[in-house]
Parts: structure tokens; C-alpha cells; sequence
């Protein structure tokens, strides 16, 4: 059977398109030849379980050690019976073992316990029958919770002492988050805190995306067994609009093999890669749906709602932030500020949010083309007004995110007017003030900068004009829009203060001001 790019479980080699194991976790056997306990934490989907798999059947193989990657997900469900959890935790590492392992480095019978003790006999028992050095990682141990999260962590950490011979020789804990950010009290939001009880790691490693060379090189194992090429903007493309996220790198791949250019003569180039990349955001698959989820956790809210608004982000807790990155929806910019992981997931977030004012717009009869059939931006900005004067304030309360409602509520009336047959592209980070908003639809691009007006704040006019000049600048387009959000309380309605004018930004260029 021909390989493939996978999206859904780990990888296997002899089925799907895989880089090398070690190139990303290059310290991970240093640590297992040092004989330390570390720990191994990434976003969802970005390959950990594929590569500590991989790891564990590399040692095995080469003879030195009994190495295996074990799940400890089968016992979340008994976060308050931690005997129970325990006896499914084991049940699972024996079907593991049985899978990956030869019969005769297998574990032996699991020995007789009391509960809150048997994760530390079997790993006693199987260390002492082991012909060669143990060698475990945990995987998703943050799955567990709870007493059950904390009796593991403890009968490890009790047993460290032992080792090799009667304890592993090195064991590595994978999951989400680092250990310290752990949640240990259910409903109290506690972690185990620096003083945890897994105090004797030696290390904690993060996986990394892939850079352009190894997005390249994934891409290329198709190239070489099927003749069909990436050309190097297709893949530099990719690389943009995933920042090589593991799942959107081999998804876009996916997208693009199987479904839209399945003749293999026919090389991959730029444009099919910026169609697949739009087919995935609209289907919002499992791995994309699941960061939805979690755009309406509070803490992410706290991250993301400034991050839109271009606000800077206030008192946020430390943890908060670091569980945001732990996600995978931000990370810090090489200038240093925090921005949305990838363009995919930008676009993603600003879709979902969008979702239930867009639902909510009533019919809007399309008056903003030309008689040839282009954009008419004169049109559109009268209706526009219509739009926001009649139905507007009503749906702002259809917004999730209150602090930039009206925002959405734009947007959704903008991807009403592009309707499939055109685009929308946004930049929103942390601290800039803004949003910005490149429209391209009917032979024409429309550049709108989007600023609020909140209490206390100046009028942010001059600003935006200035910021506004910058964006042109970039798109190189010699007009464009400023639209002021006023929400300052007290106003009058504002189907009452609506206002628009024609003004000249610093560089000399035509700036309609819409203020609603």
C-alpha cells in the first residue's frame, strides 16, 4: 500500500510520510543514557506520541535497553478511586506491551497490591524481570486528575530512589502541559506547584514545529515515491500558513494529494495550497474543532479577546497565559510579542467567533456591484451604513466575545458580501491598537482598519489614520477605510450618530472615516 500524510493517531513509518524521530527531541537520549526522569509537554497534535514511539522502538532495537511509550489514559475516568484507575492504567500497559514488545522483554504477572500502591509494584517488578535497563514514558499523564494524578506522581517519585534494578532505569512523562501546571484539586483550579511531588525531573523538553526544511523534506517523501513535486513557493506557502504545526502541515498535504490535485503529473503550486488551506478552516475538522472548544474557557477569553481588540492584555495570570501557549493558539513573535500561532488558526479563531452574528444577519440584498460586476466601494460603504443603522446594535449581543463585538459583527457582514468568491485577510496581535482588514472580491482590494473608541481613551482618529497609512503602504493601495467604534456609555443610538468623512492621512492618502 502506497504511504501517505496522516492526521488522526500516531504515525507508522511503513504507512505515512514521517521525519526522522530524534531530530526534534535530540536530548531525549541523553537523558535515558544519564538514567533522569524528565518530561516531554507540546500542544495537541504535534507529533509526541509519533516520536517518543519511534524513540522507544529505536532503543529497544538497538539492544541496550527495554524501552516503551504506555498510555495513562484509561484512568481518567476514576479521578476519585484510585484503585481503579490503577488496575486500568495496568490493563492498558499490558495490551501495549504485547503490541510493541517482544514476548520475552514483556512484563511479567503484575504483582498483588493495595491501591494507591500497585503503579510502583508494577513497575518494580517489571525493572527487576527486565533483561536490560527499563525505559518508560508516560503518555498523556495529564489526563489523570486529582488523587489519582497525585498517588502516580508520588509512587514514582518514592520508587526514583531504586532504580535501575528494582525502579526504571529512565522514565519520561508526556502530556500537555508541564508538570508544575498539573491540576491536582478539582474545581479549586490548584497545580502541584514548584514543590510537586514530581520534584526529581531533571529536565522538561518541548517539542517544536517543523521548520521549511523539514516541511520540505515530509513533502518530499511524497515527491519521491509518487513523482509528484511541491514547487518551492507551494511549499514555502505551507510553511506561512501552518508555522509548521505538525497536523496542519500534513493536513494541508492530505488536502492536496488525495482530494485536489490527484494527478500525479501535475506538480503542487502556491495557489492549490491557499485552496486547501481554505477547505480546512470551513471544515473545521477534529483537530481544528477542538481549539474552537476552547475559545470559550474563561482564561482563554482573557488571552484572545485583547488579542483581537489589539489591546494590551492587563492582569493576567502567569498560569493563564502559559496554559494558552501549552494549547498551541499563541506564541511569542520574533519581535517578542504574542500573536496567534499561525495564520490557519487566526483565521480559524476569527470564523468560530464570527459564527453566531453571521447566523444572525438578515438578508442583505447585494447592491454593492457595479453594473459590470466589480466591487463598487461607494456602494458598499452606503450598505454598509444601512446595514449597521438598522441591525447593528441588535446583534452585538450574537457576539461571544462582548469586548470586540462589534468586530465580529463587521466581519460577518463582510463575509456575507465575499460569499465564497472572494477572501478576507486579518492581522490582530497584542498591543497594536487595531485590526487590520485586506477585502479582495470582484477585481478589487478594500483596506479597513478597525479601531474602538472605549471610556477614558482619547479619540483614537489621528492613530488610526497613521497606523492606517502603514497598512496601505504595505498592500500598496493609496485609499482605504478607518472605521471608529465608539463605546463610550451615554451615546445616543447609533443609527442617531452615525457619521462618515473623506480625510488625508499623514502619507496623503483618501481615508473614509466611519464612526458608528
Amino acid at each position: 500500500m502506497p504511504r501517505f500524510f496522516n492526521t488522526a493517531g500516531p504515525n507508522k513509518p511503513e504507512r505515512n510520510y514521517t521525519l526522522p524521530v530524534l531530530a526534534r527531541l535530540p536530548s531525549v537520549r541523553r537523558l535515558v543514557e544519564q538514567g533522569l526522569y524528565f518530561v516531554v509537554h507540546a500542544p495537541r497534535q504535534v507529533g509526541k506520541t509519533t516520536s517518543l514511539l519511534g524513540i522507544a522502538q529505536e532503543l529497544t532495537a538497538e539492544g541496550s535497553y527495554v524501552a516503551i511509550l504506555v498510555s495513562m489514559e484509561m484512568g481518567a475516568p476514576f479521578s476519585d478511586d484510585p484503585g481503579a484507575a490503577e488496575l486500568a492504567i495496568l490493563d492498558a500497559w499490558r495490551d501495549d506491551a504485547e503490541a510493541w514488545l517482544p514476548l520475552d522483554l514483556q512484563p511479567p504477572p503484575w504483582p498483588d497490591a493495595a491501591p494507591g500502591a500497585r503503579i510502583a509494584a508494577a513497575l518494580g517488578a517489571w525493572s527487576r524481570a527486565a533483561p536490560r535497563p527499563l525505559v518508560l514514558f508516560l503518555d498523556e499523564i495529564d489526563a489523570l486528575r486529582d488523587a489519582v494524578l497525585l498517588s502516580v506522581l508520588r509512587q514514582i517519585r518514592n520508587g526514583y530512589s531504586r532504580r535501575p534494578s528494582h525502579f526504571p532505569h529512565a522514565l519520561g512523562l508526556v502530556g500537555l502541559r508541564d508538570v508544575r501546571d498539573y491540576k491536582v484539586a478539582s474545581g479549586t483550579g490548584g497545580r502541584a506547584g514548584t514543590a510537586s511531588p514530581f520534584n526529581i525531573k531533571a529536565d522538561s523538553l518541548t517539542l517544536r514545529n517543523f521548520d521549511r526544511e523539514e516541511v520540505a523534506a515530509l513533502y518530499g517523501q511524497h515527491t519521491a515515491e509518487t513523482g509528484q513535486g511541491f514547487v518551492p513557493e507551494a511549499v514555502d506557502r505551507a510553511f506561512a500558513l501552518t508555522q509548521g504545526q505538525p497536523w496542519l502541515v500534513n493536513a494541508l498535504a492530505r488536502q492536496l494529494t488525495e482530494v485536489l490535485v490527484e494527478d500525479r503529473a501535475r506538480p503542487i503550486v502556491a495557489a492549490d495550497v491557499e485552496e486547501a488551506a481554505e477547505m480546512l478552516i470551513r471544515r473545521q475538522d477534529t483537530h481544528l474543532d477542538s481549539l474552537i472548544e476552547r475559545l470559550r474557557e474563561p482564561r482563554v477569553r482573557a488571552i484572545i479577546a485583547p488579542m483581537l481588540a489589539g489591546e494590551v492584555l492587563g492582569d493576567v495570570p502567569s498560569d493563564d497565559l502559559r496554559f494558552v501557549v501549552d494549547l498551541g493558539l499563541v506564541r511569542q513573535s520574533e519581535a517578542g510579542g504574542l500573536v496567534v500561532a499561525n495564520p490557519i488558526y487566526r483565521e480559524v479563531i476569527i470564523r468560530a467567533l464570527a459564527g453566531g452574528p453571521q447566523a444572525s444577519l438578515p438578508q442583505i440584498p447585494v447592491t454593492w456591484l457595479s453594473p459590470d460586476k466589480r466591487l463598487d466601494k461607494d456602494r458598499l460603504l452606503q450598505s454598509f451604513l444601512d446595514f449597521w443603522q438598522h441591525h447593528g446594535e441588535p446583534l452585538l449581543g450574537a457576539a461571544p466575545y462582548h469586548e470586540v463585538a462589534p468586530h465580529l459583527v463587521l466581519m460577518a457582514f463582510l463575509h456575507r458580501v465575499v460569499n465564497g468568491g472572494g477572501s478576507i485577510e486579518r492581522e490582530y496581535a497584542i498591543g497594536k491598537g487595531r485590526m487590520d482588514l485586506c477585502l479582495r472580491f470582484a477585481g478589487e482590494t478594500l483596506a479597513i482598519e478597525l479601531k474602538v473608541w472605549r471610556p477614558g481613551r482619547p479619540d483614537p482618529q489621528r492613530a488610526g489614520l497613521a497606523q492606517l497609512d502603514e497598512y496601505l503602504a504595505g498592500l500598496g493601495l493609496d485609499s482605504g477605510w478607518l472605521v471608529i467604534f465608539d463605546r463610550r456609555p451615554g451615546l445616543a443610538p447609533v443609527a442617531e450618530r452615525m457619521t462618515t468623512s473623506v480625510e488625508k492621512s499623514p502619507a496623503g492618502r483618501v481615508i473614509t472615516v466611519i464612526r458608528a
